[in-house]
Order: C-alpha cells, then structure tokens, then sequence
C-alpha cells in the first residue's frame, strides 16, 4: 500500500517516486543483481537472487514500462543465478550483463553480445603470476567474468589490507593492456573503458522512451548509475536512487534518495511499490 512504501529523504526522491506511483507505465525500473537483488557471499557462483526477489519483480514488472537487471556479471550468469527464466510476469524483463556489452531479453531468451576486447585475454592469461610476484595474500582468488577478471579479497584474512596492497599494482596492470580498474565491495576487476553501469542505464532508458526511473544498487560500481539517473532528473526526467545499504558503502549511500537494508529490504520495497502502484491505478 501506498502508506506502507518508505519515504524518500531527498526532494528529488520524493519527486521521482510521486512520478512512478503517478505514470508508472512510463517508468524504468532498473536493479544491480550481486548485493542488491542477491545477498554477497564469498563464493560468488553460489549467490542466488534473494527469496522473494523473483515474485516482488514479477508483480511489479507488468505494472511498468520496463524492469531491467543491470550487472557486471555475464547476462547469462545473473539469468541463471536470478532465476528469471520462464516466469510469468517477467516476459519483457531485459538483462544489461557486462556493464551492457551483454544482453539478455526474456522476450527470446537470447543473449546478444559485443566482440570481447584482446586486453582481457591478455591479463587473464597473466594474472596468475602477477599475483605471484607481488606476493598476492593467502584467501585471494581470481574470478573470471568472459569480458572482465576480478580479483577478490573477501576470503583473505585481511580483506582490507590486501584490497588496498593490490589496487594500485592491478590499476597498473590494466593500464598497460587497456583496460581500467573497478574496485567494489572488497574486490577489483580489470574491465574495458567506456562500459559502466551509468552508460548502460542511460542507453536503455532512452530505448525505452522512459517517463521516470528507478535504480536500486549497492556498490561503488553503481555509482555511473546514480551520476545518470542524477543528469536524466537534472535534463527533466524524475528519477529515485535506492541504496541497498551494507554499511559499506557511504560513497553510495549518501548520495541515495531511500537506503534500504540489503536485499531483503529492497525485495520489502518492490513488493510495496507493486503494491502501491496497483492501489493508485485502482486495479
């Protein structure tokens, strides 16, 4: 109910929320999967989409334009790890994997994908003995993600002592094959330039002829997102920014219109807001 939804503690959140429950059939509702639809676990090919995420989309999904899954992760990777296949309600969900250089509609069940730049293969065939030689930490592993390789640091027994030790040599290392580093919640991943999360949003919003729209992350990876939701509200397009907060990202959280705790408090938020939106519409 529209009662039950939390309140924005910006007015530009207060706006954008009051144009989805207003026109939701005009609004982008667009979600990060790991930390966000997904609690974060060491392993990341053990995170599964939080109980309840795949029902609170689907009841929201028909109700909107658009519902979209926007990731670092390969398209295929968060379909699978989301659940999203087959499910009634969410046949027009679209998946932006790879920062949008991958993309999955529910539609075909396809994934359409861009050519992988020659720098990934390069680091990925180097970073095993790059770590060696700078003494990488015991607990830190390599993940590797099609168009990207991410280091972890999670499972080290100084997680944040040894994120800070390799940032700089792995921000080194992707410079001199050309690509950029991303650093995240205790994890750093060599990618190419010019892909972010902010860029695909705001591609996909145009796509969409979007009246109002909604991103809801968790990690500094997000925060092209928040910077393009923030330049479609100041170019006329209301726009929410949800946190699902760890308390591990103020970068992120402070800049939030609504912080939520974690995916299970975002997964309470889209149930409401499906639920709102169905009271105001009177269906």
């Amino acid at each position: 109910m529209v009662n039950s939804l939390p309140h924005p503690t910006t007015s530009a959140g207060r706006d954008g929320l009051a144009a989805i429950l207003a026109r939701p059939q005009e609004t982008v509702v667009a979600l990060d999967f790991d930390g966000t639809l997904a609690d974060i676990v060491p392993d990341p090919e053990s995170a599964r989409a939080h109980p309840g995420a795949v029902a609170a989309l689907a009841a929201l999904a028909p109700r909107v334009a658009s519902v979209a899954v926007v990731t670092g992760r390969p398209a295929g990777v968060a379909v699978r790890h989301g659940g999203f296949a087959g499910v009634p309600g969410l046949e027009r969900l679209v998946v932006l994997g790879h920062y949008g250089a991958e993309r999955w509609d529910a539609a075909t069940g396809t994934v359409r994908a861009a050519p992988v730049p020659p720098g990934v293969a390069a680091v990925r065939a180097e970073l095993p003995g790059f770590l060696d030689r700078a003494g990488a930490w015991p607990g830190v592993w390599i993940e590797e993600k099609g168009r990207a390789v991410a280091v972890h640091t999670r499972r080290a027994a100084d997680p944040e002592g040894a994120f800070e030790a390799l940032k700089g040599p792995l921000a080194d290392l992707a410079a001199g094959h050309g690509l950029v580093l991303e650093p995240g919640r205790m994890v750093l991943e060599l990618r190419p330039p010019g892909v972010d999360k902010g860029v695909a949003l705001a591609s996909y919003v145009r796509e969409a002829g979007a009246g109002s729209v909604l991103y809801a992350g968790d990690d500094l990876g997000d925060l092209p997102a928040f910077a393009a939701v923030e330049k479609l509200r100041a170019d006329g397009t209301p726009g929410l920014l949800v946190c699902s907060d760890s308390g591990e990202v103020p970068e992120l959280s402070d800049r939030a219109d609504l912080s939520v705790p974690g995916p299970a408090g975002v997964v309470d938020f889209l149930t409401a807001l499906a639920e709102a939106v169905e009271e105001v519409r009177g269906d």
